[in-house]
C-alpha cells in the first residue's frame, strides 16, 4: 500500500522528539456542532506524517500525538504525569517488588468488535519482547522473567529485579495492547481499544479517525470524527486557522497578536529539552573541552528571544522544571556565555584556529534552521566554521537518529511522564535512543541503581545527580523548554495538556 511505503520512507523515528502543532476544524466553524444530535467533527494540525501507525514500531512524538487516541495500555498517564488504570482495572505488587498481578477490565472491545482477552495481552508482550522470534521491539522488558495468565481476567508479570519505573512501561506510549488476530497488519490497519478508531491515512495529507461506539468508558468520546491534517509551515497554519479551515493550531509568539482576540489561547509547558547536540564518537566532539567550548559560545538567550519570542524556560540539562521535584535548578547557569573562555578551551583541546563542521537539521519545522543559523553565527566567533544542512524529516530520522551519520544537530527531545524515561536516552547501552553516543560509566550506574531504589526521596537525588553528570560532560547544549501557544476555536472545550505530546480528543467537544 502507498501508506506503508510512505511510512517506511518516513523512516523509524525518534525519541526525541519535536514541535508539533495541531489544527482542527471542519466546515464553517470547526467541523461539527455541539449537541442537538449534530455531527461533531474536528481537524487537528500536526507538522508532518506519523512514522508508523503501528504503536510498537512508532518512535516519533509526532506519531504518538495522534495514535494515542486509538490505543491504550494496562495503565494511562494523567495530565499531572501520574498513572491511572486503563485496561488493567487494578494491580497488586508482591513484597519483594518482583511480581505484579493485574486484574483486567472486563468487556473491553477492540475496534473490530472483538472482546479483548488475556491472550491478546500475552501476545502484545510476547511481540514486544521478541519471545518467539528473538527480535524484541522494545528494550523496556528485558527485566521481565515471565508473563502469564492464570485465568481469563488476570495477568501476572514477574520481574528479574525490582524496577521503580516499571508501571510507566505499561502505558500505550510503551506497550499498547493490540489484538492477536491482527498480527503483521497493525501498520496498514491499526486496531486498538481507544476512544477513536482508524478510518484512513493519506500520506502527506491527513490521518482520519472516527468515534469508537463501543468504547468502555461511558459517555465519551463526544466527537464523531477527528482529522489530523499535516501542514509543516507554521505561518500557513495560522492563515488556515484565521480562514476557519482548522480549529486548533500552535502559534508562534510573534504571531500571537493576530489571533488572540478571536481564538482561545492556552500556554502549554512542553516538558521537552531543546538541544544542540553532537555525535560523540566523531572527532572533535569526543573531546570534553570542545563540547564545553561550544556550550559556552552559544547564546541560549538569543535563541529563546529570537525563535520563541521569550516563551521558553532556560535549561542546563535534559529535564524541565515541569517535572517538579525531579528537576535540578541552577544548571542553566553553569555555561554562561564567555567567548574568551571558549577560545581557551578550544586551544587546550588542540584547535587554536577552530575547525569546520556540519549541523544537520530537519526541514519539518523551520525553528531548527533558525536555531542552527544562530549557533553558526555564535560559533564563528571562536573559529568554528559551521555548514548548515537541511534535510527532510524522514532523511533526518534515517541518517541522524537511526544511522548516527552526523556531526551536529538540533532537536527537541519530547517530554515524558517518567523521569527515568526522560533521562534514559543517554544510557550507553540504549542503542535505540542514544543517538548522541554518550558514554559515561557513572551515569549508567546511577540510572541502573535508581530502578532498584524504592525510596522516592533517594530516587529524586539520584535523578538530580544524573542531570549533573549530563551538565558536567556537556552531553549537549541544553537550551530551553519552550512553551507551545495553542490557538483554538472558541467553541471547543475539553482540551487537556500532558507532560508529553498528545492531542487527547477523548473529552473534546464543540459547544453552542
Amino acid at each position: 500500500m502507498k501508506s506503508t511505503k510512505r511510512l517506511m520512507i518516513v523512516a523509524m523515528i525518534v525519541v526525541c522528539m519535536f514541535l508539533i502543532s495541531a489544527c482542527s476544524g471542519g466546515k464553517e466553524s470547526g467541523g461539527g456542532s455541539s449537541g442537538n444530535g449534530k455531527t461533531q467533527e474536528i481537524k487537528v494540525r500536526v507538522n508532518d506524517d506519523p512514522d508508523f501507525l503501528d504503536p510498537h514500531l512508532a518512535t516519533a512524538s509526532i506519531s504518538f500525538q495522534m495514535i494515542l487516541n486509538m490505543f491504550e495500555g494496562l495503565f494511562a498517564p494523567e495530565t499531572d504525569g501520574s498513572l491511572k488504570p486503563a485496561i488493567a482495572e487494578s494491580y497488586e505488587l508482591s513484597k519483594d517488588g518482583l511480581t505484579y498481578t493485574f486484574k483486567i477490565r472486563q468487556n473491553v472491545k477492540f475496534h473490530n468488535g472483538n472482546v479483548l482477552k488475556v491472550e491478546d495481552i500475552l501476545y502484545t508482550f510476547e511481540h514486544l519482547m521478541g519471545t518467539k522470534n528473538g527480535k524484541p521491539l522494545s528494550g523496556n522488558f528485558g527485566n521481565v522473567e515471565s508473563v502469564k495468565a492464570p485465568d481469563e481476567s488476570t495477568i501476572v508479570i514477574k520481574l528479574k529485579e525490582p524496577n521503580s519505573n516499571f508501571l510507566y512501561s505499561l502505558t500505550a506510549l510503551q506497550s499498547a495492547i493490540v489484538p492477536k488476530d491482527n498480527d503483521g497488519k497493525q501498520n496498514e490497519n491499526p486496531i486498538g481499544t481507544g476512544p477513536f478508531k482508524f478510518v484512513k491515512y493519506t500520506p502527506g495529507s491527513n490521518l482520519v479517525l472516527e468515534k469508537n461506539p463501543d468504547y468502555w468508558q461511558e459517555n465519551i468520546p463526544y466527537l464523531d470524527k477527528v482529522t489530523f491534517a499535516f501542514q509543516s509551515d507554521d505561518n500557513s497554519a495560522v492563515m488556515s486557522l484565521i480562514a476557519k479551515e482548522v480549529d486548533l493550531t500552535g502559534v508562534r509568539g510573534h504571531r500571537l497578536s493576530e489571533v488572540e482576540n478571536d481564538f482561545n489561547i492556552s500556554h502549554q509547558n512542553n516538558n521537552s529539552a531543546l538541544i544542540i547536540t553532537f555525535n560523540e564518537e566523531k572527532k572533535p566532539f569526543n573531546d570534553l573541552k570542545v563540547r564545553q567550548a561550544i556550550n559556552i559560545a552559544i547564546n541560549k538567550q538569543d535563541v529563546i528571544d529570537s525563535v520563541y519570542s521569550g516563551y521558553a524556560t532556560r535549561l542546563g540539562s535534559n529535564m524541565s522544571p515541569a517535572m517538579g521535584d525531579y528537576y535540578l535548578d541552577g544548571l542553566q547557569d553553569v555555561y554562561a556565555r564567555d567567548i574568551n573562555k571558549a577560545k581557551k578551551l578550544l586551544s587546550e583541546a588542540g584547535y587554536p584556529k577552530g575547525f569546520k563542521t556540519k549541523i544537520t537539521v530537519s526541514s519539518h519545522n523551520d525553528m531548527y534552521s533558525n536555531i542552527a543559523q544562530i549557533a553558526a553565527e555564535n560559533l564563528k566567533e571562536i573559529g568554528i566554521d559551521v555548514e548548515i544542512e537541511v534535510v527532510e524529516w524522514g532523511i533526518w530520522l534515517e541518517r541522524v537518529y537511526f544511522g548516527r551519520d552526523y556531526e551536529m544537530t538540533t532537536i527537541d527531545l519530547t517530554g515524558k511522564p517518567s523521569a527515568y524515561e526522560i533521562l534514559n536516552d543517554y544510557i550507553s547501552t540504549n542503542d535505540k535512543e542514544n543517538f548522541f553516543r554518550f558514554n559515561n560509566k557513572e551515569f549508567d550506574k546511577v540510572m541502573a541503581d535508581v530502578l532498584k531504589e524504592t525510596d522516592q526521596k533517594k530516587q529524586i537525588e539520584m535523578y538530580k545527580r544524573a542531570q549533573e553528570i549530563l551538565s558536567e560532560q556537556s552531553a549537549a547544549v541544553y537550551i530551553a523548554d519552550y512553551q507551545v501557544l495553542w490557538a483554538a476555536n472558541k467553541k471547543i472545550e475539553g482540551l487537556k495538556s500532558y507532560p508529553f505530546w498528545f492531542h487527547d480528543m477523548s473529552e473534546v467537544k464543540f459547544t453552542e
